[in-house]
């Protein structure tokens, strides 16, 4: 806001719903500018937007959360607002106080269809790395480390004598990626990259994704115990095709209905049970990843049949299909419970 743009159009980010525009034929726009501090909890915030086409419309609340994730993709890092956001408000500005633009309208929670008072926000920081990838090179570029990580939980976290059940540990790092190339290895902690704290496996994506690829990042790791710190350059993000691409893990797609999963068997993963099949990866704009499913989970059941390779999941998801079921019941063991998953068949 306020930067030259040099490209004419992009198309929206799929990860983060944001475009950039050229308008031709001015130079003197009027313009705001993304917030240059820390928010916090509690802030006041001015939504403006065109809810119902009524054109300029301006609600206030305040900072209600930082860094939720709402469950539509592995990037989900919103500020949670209570200024009313209906529909029309998506796109639109949210200010602070000193007229700073802290984030863009984006979701809502609502049961009803309209404002409940939780409106979730694109933050300025994505906003800006996002507007500035798009005006100076036409696509969005993130860091990419290569590993499969799954979430510490207490149990984990009390045999290398982690005081809290938080940071990523890495069920193992693919072949030929940053990660492997810098000595990380199965069954490391990562607890802090470039000095900051891992909240858990889903932290540690957003901060990689943050940085450029080519950049040097410090990741400090526990390894039986011991405190560690390596030196990673990054490399870019891979699409999903380039990610499945020469590892032994198997996609399930095939014909079968997309779920957006990459699986591999139990057995083969450290620390996964040698039940079931542990999800390695999961399309965060797929099935899967809208109810929940998350790396490192370990799928025990499809359809009432027993799995222990991608081949079963496939044959209980055909057996399904021919009996014309709209949906497919998946045991799904997590980090922290047994639980059920429905997945569409359609």
């Amino acid at each position: 806001m306020g930067r030259p743009i040099r490209r004419k159009l992009s198309e929206p980010t799929p990860k983060t719903d944001l475009a950039l525009i050229k308008v031709d034929g001015k130079s003197d726009f009027a313009y705001v500018s993304f917030e240059d501090h820390a928010r916090r909890v509690g802030d006041w915030v001015v939504s403006v937007g065109n809810p119902f086409g009524l054109g300029g419309t301006v609600t206030a609340g305040i900072v209600s959360a930082e860094g939720r994730d709402i469950g539509s993709n592995a990037y989900d890092n919103y500020i949670q607002i209570d200024a009313p956001i209906n529909k029309g408000n998506s796109g639109g500005p949210a200010f602070d106080t000193n007229g700073k633009v802290i984030g863009v309208n984006t979701a809502i929670y609502s049961p009803s269809g309209g404002s409940a008072g939780i409106g979730f926000d694109i933050p300025a920081q994505t906003a800006k790395m996002v507007v500035a990838q798009l005006n100076d090179e036409g696509k969005v570029t993130r860091g990419w480390l290569g590993v499969q990580v799954q979430p510490v939980t207490k149990g984990i976290a009390d045999s290398p004598g982690l005081k809290k059940a938080e940071g990523a540990m890495v069920d193992e790092p693919q072949n030929g990626s940053p990660a492997a190339k810098a000595g990380i290895q199965s069954g490391d902690i990562a607890t802090a990259l470039n000095g900051e704290a891992i909240k858990d496996s889903r932290d540690l994506a957003q901060k990689v994704a943050m940085l450029a690829p080519g950049s040097s990042a410090k990741l400090d790791i526990l390894r039986k115990g011991e405190s560690k710190s390596i030196t990673v350059t990054l490399g870019e993000m891979p699409n999903q095709q380039q990610a499945n691409a020469g590892n032994t893990e198997t996609p399930l797609e095939m014909g079968l209905p997309r779920l957006g999963l990459t699986l591999a068997p139990s057995d083969e993963v450290a620390g996964s049970g040698g039940k079931g099949v542990v999800v390695t990866a999961v399309d965060p704009d797929g099935p899967a990843a809208e109810r929940g499913v998350q790396t490192g989970d370990v799928i025990l059941d499809v359809g009432g049949k027993s799995v222990g390779n991608a081949s079963d999941v496939r044959k209980a998801l055909a057996e399904a299909k021919s009996q014309r079921k709209h949906d497919v019941l998946m045991q799904v063991k997590t980090a922290d419970a047994m639980r059920f998953v429905a997945l569409p068949l359609g």
